[in-house]
């Protein structure tokens, strides 16, 4: 079920379009916001909700690769793995992180503070290798900054 608070937010969200169907990303994200990811039920409980079937908001879905269809660690690193960043040492980036929170891409930490995926570009070519927690840009990575930017994220 969708929550009052969700349902709220999602009803701000159809105020800024004619038809229903077309919040369904932005229906997604209230959803995620709050749950950080997107279950096959809450799936269910928005496509109710904006007049669609599971299927065609399930499509939409897995389209982004930003809505999460699997639960996720409280911070999503986001590495970035382009053709700049992986010139500039992306892939030592990625084994650090690896090492330091014992996991690899695609998956989360013990604890559920980390999630590790891959991203194909942050728009930060100029100051590569980049990755991004949560909101949080970080540029020009190095391996040595790795300790530094996760104790940002409790």
């Amino acid at each position: 079920m969708l929550t009052e608070e969700e349902k709220r937010e999602i009803e701000g969200e159809l105020r800024h379009y004619d038809n229903k169907r077309a919040a369904c990303v932005d229906a997604l994200k209230v959803v995620q916001r709050h749950r950080r990811w997107v279950s096959d039920e809450s799936l269910r409980d928005i496509a109710q909700y904006l007049e669609m079937t599971p299927d065609e908001l399930d499509n939409v879905a897995t389209f982004y690769n930003l809505i999460f269809r699997k639960p996720v660690g409280r911070h999503v690193i986001l590495l970035c793995d382009s053709v700049s960043c992986w010139i500039m040492g992306c892939d030592g980036l990625r084994q650090r992180l690896s090492e330091r929170l014992g996991i690899g891409l695609g998956e989360t930490t013990g604890d559920e503070r980390f999630t590790l995926l891959p991203i194909v570009c942050l728009g930060a070519c100029d100051h590569a290798p980049a990755m991004m927690i949560g909101e949080d840009l970080y540029r020009d990575v190095d391996p040595e900054k790795v300790e530094e930017i996760l104790a940002r994220h409790p």
